[in-house]
């Protein structure tokens, strides 16, 4: 707790001065044109990655940045979406995922959530088949060394990642309040990966169907 009190006396002395006119401003009253849906991992730091300042994002963050499709979205998240498209009236939603993800290492090694139903029920909306997609099949993945095996995981994890936040952005269309706004032109999706050891963003193209650096 020490280092959340020191960073918060950090903020009133070096920080708040530059913002304050900001959240004055902002004091009654926000207009964020954005929402982003992504990982409650302590590694993405979503204000910063896009040096967006107070006002300028809404966010949802939860395990795996998952929207529950309309007719299991029974829980805090939808009333935020819900809120953010019908009254914020946001332009634009990204569904950002990241690497390394550890909802999607779970959902990978479902035997490492015994004794977390709660865990396994959220990561159900999911929706991903994990199957490994290595065509050699198991028995060639038994000759491999472990660093060859932890590398074959990370891009097994990449592949799910990115189809992970291809997913959701699928369940989003399900919400109707979402689709009456996609059809009008009036709000735009996006599928991002945070790549945590580069910084780096990776954003869907629909041209090409490939995750391409933002």
């Amino acid at each position: 707790m020490k280092s959340l009190i020191d960073g918060y006396h950090r903020f009133r002395e070096e920080g708040y001065g530059e913002l304050a006119e900001r959240l004055r401003a902002l004091a009654e009253e926000q207009h964020p044109t954005k929402l982003l849906i992504t990982c409650s991992d302590s590694r993405v730091l979503p204000d910063r990655i896009v040096s967006a300042l107070p006002g300028d994002l809404f966010v949802i963050r939860n395990a795996g940045n998952i929207v529950p499709p309309i007719d299991e979205c029974r829980n805090g998240d939808g009333g935020t979406l819900e809120y953010a498209v019908s009254v914020l009236k946001v332009r634009h939603i990204i569904v950002c995922g990241h690497s390394n993800c550890g909802a999607i290492k779970a959902m990978m090694h479902p035997e490492e959530l015994e004794g977390l139903p709660m865990v396994r029920g959220w990561l159900a909306h999911a929706g991903l088949d994990t199957t490994p997609t290595r065509p050699e099949g198991a028995r060639s993945l038994m000759r491999l060394s472990a660093d060859e095996l932890h590398a074959e995981e990370l891009a097994e994890i990449d592949r799910l990642v990115e189809r992970n936040v291809l997913t959701q952005l699928d369940h989003l269309r399900t919400h109707p309040y979402v689709a009456a706004r996609l059809k009008r032109d009036e709000l735009h999706l996006h599928g991002w990966v945070f790549d945590i050891p580069e910084g780096r963003i990776r954003a869907y193209d629909r041209g090409s169907g490939e995750f391409v650096e933002l």
